[in-house]
């Protein structure tokens, strides 16, 4: 059977193949790298589609293949871009419902997207293995606090969100551009602590955002990152046909159920992290 390596991260953080000759290679037969990578691209879609988090799947099993921190971010991030697209179109309904909040939150999302992503391809790939799993436990702590943060910003949601809603909202879209696993649950905490909206429409508002995020991450990361294209590719189709069926599945559980999912996904993957 053929394998397919799984490059170190001396090497692949560069974007060049791995060593060969005296340098021993880790390798994954090619049927069971493909299949983990459909596998994960589908729970990633679904999940986006969902309630947010799908990241947190992917990120973790791109690491279990052997990519390096910094190649398996960039490279879900590009991956689950298609998801996010799939997701969206689902919500077609819901995002007419609040396609007003839109303009304003795609702007500022551009510009602090843009912001993570160059803070991330500059900085040293050291420096952000070292803080993943801190970046992770943010985003599962911030869905799990969201109601208690909701009824402490009553007066924000009731007026709207207001330049609080567009400042959180930057800050959302810097961190998603650094570091995308996580971003549609941090983005769905904080969406729901300032907005008073039932979870499908800021599921909506979220694809929308997370799209945008997304795709100003994914020209970065194209044009200056290490990314692995055979995960791209086989993961964004997956994940394409894993955000319909989530967003299927999120019509017929409770929102509740949908966060303690996700919250779940989130703590266990953080614990693995901090083990690591």
């Amino acid at each position: 059977m053929q394998c397919i390596p799984c490059p170190s991260s001396r090497w692949a953080d560069r974007g060049r193949p791995g060593p060969t000759g005296a340098d021993k290679e880790v390798t994954v037969p090619e049927a069971l790298h493909l299949t983990v990578l459909t596998v994960a691209g589908f729970l990633a879609g679904a999940v986006n589609g969902v309630a947010g988090g799908g990241s947190l799947i992917s990120f973790p099993a791109l690491l279990a293949l052997g990519y390096p921190p910094l190649t398996a971010n960039v490279t879900s991030a590009l991956s689950t871009l298609p998801g996010y697209a799939g997701g969206l179109a689902g919500y077609r309904d819901e995002l007419a419902e609040v396609r007003g909040r839109v303009p304003r939150l795609a702007a500022v999302s551009v510009g602090g997207a843009a912001c993570g992503s160059a803070i991330l391809l500059v900085a040293p790939a050291e420096q952000f293995t070292s803080v993943v799993p801190y970046l992770v436990l943010v985003s599962v702590v911030a869905l799990a606090a969201q109601g208690v943060v909701a009824r402490r910003l009553a007066r924000a949601r009731a007026a709207g969100g207001g330049v609080g809603l567009l400042a959180a909202q930057f800050a959302v879209s810097v961190y998603g551009g650094y570091f995308a696993a996580g971003l549609g649950v941090l983005m769905l905490a904080v969406l729901g602590a300032f907005l008073a909206e039932d979870l499908h429409r800021l599921n909506a508002l979220k694809g929308a955002l997370s799209l945008v995020v997304g795709a100003v991450s994914a020209l970065c990361f194209s044009a200056f990152g290490p990314v692995q294209w055979l995960p791209v590719a086989v993961m964004s189709l997956a994940g394409l046909a894993g955000g319909r069926g989530g967003v299927l599945l999120a019509r017929r559980v409770s929102p509740g159920v949908l966060r303690r999912l996700v919250v779940g996904v989130g703590l266990v993957l953080s614990v693995v992290l901090f083990l690591r």
